[in-house]
């Protein structure tokens, strides 16, 4: 970076004050608020996050209230939001906070980093905005101008790079204004310094930026190269009842594994030789041990998750032989579609219901 650390911040904090965004956690700042808005923010952008935070402390507006609180609540309350292990882990530390730190978020460093959920970027958040320690901050964000002010020239996703812009982000902390600063920082990266077309011209640090000054910001970060995303066939079956026509099958899925304690249209993966209908009788068999006849498919679904995508296809299908197990899954109910609102689901199986809705 060129120039003066201490001109660096003085632009940059007058840059925020100035057009700072009016968000719902940046009015009313305490340990509890700034924990679950960072938790829900993480790979989520602050415009998704706004109406299920508002929604999330309206039903549970104390870390004694989240902790008191079943998981389907904590997880109905998250449905749609996605990563629901963030969901989980905020129930886990809820619960911890209440029966190991008298219901308080522990301002100390180490005692942070030992909660579900909690590593270096959100305990320095915690730490600066609700308690005003100088602690730094480093999300993608912070990665970003970090590797543009100084013109990284190697990959942020090397340890060693990492290393470094963690020293840099502790080197341009503010001490007086710590929560401002790291939020700045982030804010900067959220609506200036974006990762495919940098408003260069309107940026409050741009005479810093030794990237910008040899034309070269777009460039920067450099990121290593991702693997291929695999795809997978999913087949999903909506499974009537045998004797009411009114009833089908939800199952809710393990609550150690992905999407953990959601509830589901039961089905799986389709393996190399099946074809979907041959997939879902299969699954149905080693999740629940009941035998059903497959129908016609009503439903397409693509979705991508971070490490690979599927294509979801839905089938209606009918029970006919077996009393349902808890083999592959956590629990199962025979519901009517009115009844539905009652369970979370992620965002694939909405999108059947929705399409059972329109039909």
């Amino acid at each position: 970076m060129r120039g003066d650390i201490a001109c660096f911040r003085a632009a940059l904090l007058a840059w925020y004050d100035a057009h700072a965004r009016n968000l719902p956690w940046r009015g009313d700042i305490s340990p509890y608020h700034t924990w679950v808005s960072e938790i829900m923010l993480q790979q989520t952008q602050a415009a998704t996050v706004i109406p299920y935070y508002l929604r999330f402390i309206e039903r549970f507006p104390t870390v004694q209230t989240l902790a008191a609180a079943p998981i389907d609540d904590v997880l109905k309350s998250w449905e749609g939001l996605g990563y629901y292990r963030r969901a989980h882990n905020l129930h886990k530390t809820a619960r911890i906070i209440v029966e190991q730190h008298d219901g308080e978020l522990p301002r100390d460093e180490k005692a942070l980093l030992a909660l579900p959920g909690i590593g270096r970027y959100t305990a320095g958040a915690i730490r600066s905005i609700a308690f005003g320690d100088s602690a730094p901050v480093l999300d993608g964000n912070v990665k970003r101008i970090l590797a543009r002010l100084d013109d990284i020239e190697t990959s942020i996703d090397e340890r060693e790079t990492e290393k470094r812009l963690w020293a840099r982000a502790a080197d341009l902390l503010d001490p007086h204004r710590p929560g401002d600063f790291n939020q700045a920082m982030m804010e900067l990266g959220a609506t200036i310094c974006l990762p495919a077309s940098p408003a260069c011209d309107v940026c409050p640090v741009a005479d810093f930026c030794l990237a910008r000054a040899r034309g070269v910001q777009t460039q920067r970060p450099v990121r290593t190269p991702r693997q291929r995303i695999p795809h997978y066939d999913v087949a999903a079956g909506v499974v009537w009842h045998a004797t009411d026509p009114e009833r089908f099958l939800i199952a809710q899925r393990p609550a150690g594994g992905m999407l953990g304690g959601l509830w589901e249209f039961p089905g799986g993966k389709q393996e190399p030789g099946e074809d979907l209908p041959q997939t879902l009788v299969r699954e149905l068999m080693e999740e629940l041990e009941i035998r059903v006849t497959v129908g016609e498919k009503f439903a397409e679904v693509k979705h991508a998750f971070t490490h690979f995508r599927i294509t979801l296809h839905a089938f209606h299908a009918r029970h006919i032989a077996g009393e349902p197990q808890r083999i592959g899954v956590d629990d199962w109910r025979w519901v009517t579609l009115d009844e539905l609102d009652e369970f979370a689901f992620a965002k694939t199986d909405r999108a059947i219901i929705a399409a059972m809705k329109g039909a």
